[in-house]
C-alpha cells in the first residue's frame, strides 16, 4: 500500500496483522523443516533483509488499509468478513 498510483486502483485494502515473534516462528518452522536451511542463515537474512523491509515497507502500509485483521489466521470472525 505504499505506493499511491496502486492503492488508488484497488477497492479494498487488507491489513493482516501479526505479531513479530509469531511471524518469525513460522519463518523459521518454515525454513528449517520446507527449505532445509540453518538456523543461523534464517537469523541472517531476518536481521539483515526481512525485518528492515517490514519495517520499511509493510508495517507503513497499515495506515492506508480499509479493514485490519488482527491476529491473522487465527482470527475467524474477521477472515468470514
Amino acid at each position: 500500500f505504499t505506493n499511491q498510483a496502486l492503492r488508488e486502483k484497488m477497492n479494498l485494502k487488507i491489513y493482516v496483522d501479526v505479531e513479530a515473534d509469531r511471524r518469525i516462528l513460522r519463518r523459521i518452522e518454515r525454513d528449517l523443516v520446507d527449505r532445509g536451511r540453518s538456523f543461523a542463515s534464517i537469523v541472517s537474512q531476518y536481521l539483515e533483509t526481512v525485518k528492515p523491509m517490514h519495517d520499511q515497507y509493510v508495517e507503513p502500509s497499515k495506515q492506508f488499509a480499509d479493514l485490519i485483521v488482527p491476529h491473522g489466521a487465527q482470527n475467524a470472525a474477521a477472515i468470514q468478513v
